[in-house]
């Protein structure tokens, strides 16, 4: 099954290009049907259209969160996706769209959750350097209104160095999480990710 996926996201889209790479060298059936973005200048819509994927603007600028999740949901609604993926999307989702869209979306957090759950970017890597951590990661889930605290998908964990950088660190949990999206993708699109009582199972 190809598996029709929306993107909403609010920066460069670094690990969306890990995905459409992978699409069109034929390794994951899939396809990207809407890229959306809150911020009208952000890379993520940029790289959808060098890939003739449909990119829309919503502005949130006076909007409730609900309103602004209901304009989403009328374009994401209208391409009949299976699954939406956050990337680097950087708003919280209201209660009525996590409804909505129970169990089809899907976020990374820069951590190994429940460490840093919370933070953003690279504040995260800042916190990890700064309490001393030997390892981190990145954390694949599904979104509920509880802030990263849905069900967890899957996990990758990276070293962290002696002479670690934020910058440094990011880069290093970014290929971790394209690694993440790929796998659970293509796991998805063969039917072998299932919740059972609240925790995924792997197929």
């Amino acid at each position: 099954m190809t598996l029709k996926i929306a993107v909403l996201g609010s920066t460069k889209g670094t690990d969306m290009q890990a995905i459409i790479d992978s699409i069109e060298r034929n390794d994951l059936d899939a396809r990207i049907s809407v890229v959306i973005s809150n911020k009208e200048d952000a890379y993520i819509l940029e790289r959808a259209r060098k890939h003739g994927i449909e990119a829309i603007y919503i502005d949130h600028n006076g909007k409730t969160r609900e309103d602004f999740d209901r304009e989403m949901a009328e374009e994401i609604d209208k391409m009949d996706v299976d699954l939406i993926l956050l990337i680097g999307f950087m708003r919280i989702l209201s209660e009525w769209f996590c409804g909505h869209y129970e169990n089809r979306i899907v976020n990374i957090h820069p951590s190994l959750i429940p460490a840093f759950e919370g933070g953003m970017d690279i504040n995260v890597h800042e916190e990890v350097i700064k309490r001393g951590c030997r390892v981190s990661g990145c954390t694949l889930h599904f979104v509920t209104e509880n802030v990263d605290r849905g069900p967890i998908i899957m996990q990758k964990p990276v070293m962290v160095d002696n002479d670690e950088t934020p910058e440094t660190l990011k880069d290093k949990v970014q290929k971790a999480e394209q690694e993440c999206f790929i796998e659970a993708i293509r796991k998805f699109s063969e039917g072998k990710i299932v919740l059972d009582n609240g925790r995924v199972k792997i197929l």
